[in-house]
């Protein structure tokens, strides 16, 4: 069995964007979300910018209960699942429980409240024998990843499969591509898939100080994300989620549901080389992209935009332009490139779903999100990345990728769906 899958509603929850439609009014007028961090006094760190989301549990509909018990990261990806099955009109009680999935990723899980707990029982770190009465109840529910995936699946009732994804930056693409071969080979009808991180913490900002991965354009962090860009010098950290729904082309045919798009192939390599490196000459992003190509039955010439990883590192920026090349030929040359990390910043694992869902959007929109702040592109970067302004186009096909530390590679076709309903 080989079903065709079709994302049927989209949920987004991203700095600059209190939904979907926010979201994507960002995109296309190509506005960035980074500026100084406000969760904390990040003034000790190099880095001292990030995309916060303006996120407000209650107004998104949580009650005081599941605020309480849900990890900032497990009430984005609660609330996403929410919009997203409204969004796609799927009555959950006529489908059958247990062809319904879930496949949720994340690279840091829940990190807000853990780095709080720890916070709580040490008094402030003061402590080494630390007060065990000052410890949450819900402690466990923080420290288990597989919490967030069982509260999307709470949500909408799925009785299928159900699974945490955590694959780095990565995760967020491959917990859709996991979902997909769910419904591919028949083990559920529709699946709820994406990605939820919020990383904004002391412990996860000291991290990426250590290596210097983050940018440290403390003086101007609106326009800091730069990827592409010759002076571009680290990606910003950013906290979102976002979650489809995705369902066998038969499924979504039958209840006549509109369709954004459909997803046509996938894959996923490590390098097997370096925990944060990446080899200049992209070999491992291409061979990811070289089958999920073949998955998706086309060729160079069919691809009408790529979604980068895009993270602004010089390292990665290099990388996949170098696998662009590899597997595209000279269509690499003609094929409009962008990132939005140059808007939302990079939320770690649930970046790639968030990338996914802009890939839906633009398909369905028919226009080519940007890459902001590109004013002087590098010479070693030398393809179409979409400078500064978004550009109006029928997109057939789209390529979106990610890489992650640990050597992860990932790579996704989306395409215009023919034959489905409107």
């Amino acid at each position: 069995m080989n079903r065709r899958v079709v994302i049927s509603g989209i949920g987004v929850r991203t700095p600059g964007g209190g939904d979907r439609e926010a979201f994507w009014e960002m995109l296309a007028s190509g506005r960035t979300a980074t500026r100084t961090i406000s969760m904390f006094d990040a003034s000790p760190f190099r880095s001292q910018v990030a995309a916060e989301a303006s996120f407000d549990p209650a107004v998104d509909g949580l009650t005081a209960q599941e605020t309480q018990r849900m990890d900032r990261a497990a009430q984005f990806a609660v609330v996403c699942a929410r919009e997203a099955v409204s969004d796609s009109g799927l009555d959950v009680d006529r489908v059958d429980p247990a062809a319904i999935a879930v496949s949720i990723g994340s690279a840091v899980a829940a990190a807000t409240s853990l780095e709080r707990q720890y916070l709580a029982v040490s008094h402030g770190g003061r402590d080494w024998v630390v007060d065990n009465d000052a410890v949450s109840p819900h402690m466990f529910d923080y420290l288990i990843p597989s919490r967030m995936p069982a509260e999307v699946a709470w949500t909408v009732g799925a009785q299928g499969p159900v699974a945490m994804v955590s694959n780095g930056c990565t995760s967020g693409i491959d917990a859709v591509g996991h979902a997909c071969q769910l419904i591919r080979e028949g083990r559920a009808d529709v699946a709820l898939a994406g990605a939820a991180d919020t990383p904004i913490t002391p412990i996860v900002v000291a991290c990426f100080d250590a290596i210097k991965a983050t940018t440290p354009r403390n003086d101007d962090p609106e326009h800091a994300s730069r990827p592409f860009d010759r002076s571009r010098d680290g990606f910003v950290l950013a906290e979102g989620a976002a979650v489809l729904v995705l369902e066998s082309y038969e499924h979504a045919r039958a209840r006549g549901a509109r369709v954004y798009a459909e997803v046509a192939g996938y894959a996923s390599r490590c390098n097997a080389y370096h925990m944060t490196g990446l080899k200049a000459d992209g070999r491992e992003m291409a061979e990811a992209i070289r089958v999920a190509m073949d998955d998706a039955r086309v060729g160079p010439g069919h691809i009408d935009y790529i979604n980068a990883h895009g993270s602004g590192t010089r390292q990665n920026d290099r990388h996949e332009t170098a696998a662009y090349k590899r597997v595209l030929g000279d269509d690499a040359y003609r094929v409009p490139v962008s990132s939005i990390k140059s808007m939302v910043g990079h939320s770690l694992g649930a970046i790639g779903s968030i990338e996914i869902a802009a890939c839906a959007l633009a398909i369905d929109r028919c226009v080519i999100p940007p890459t902001a702040n590109l004013y002087e592109r590098d010479p070693e970067c030398d393809l179409d990345y979409v400078p500064i302004t978004a550009r109006d186009a029928r997109l057939d096909a789209v390529l979106t990728v990610g890489s992650g530390f640990g050597g992860f590679q990932s790579a996704m076709v989306l395409r215009r769906t023919t034959g489905a309903p409107a």
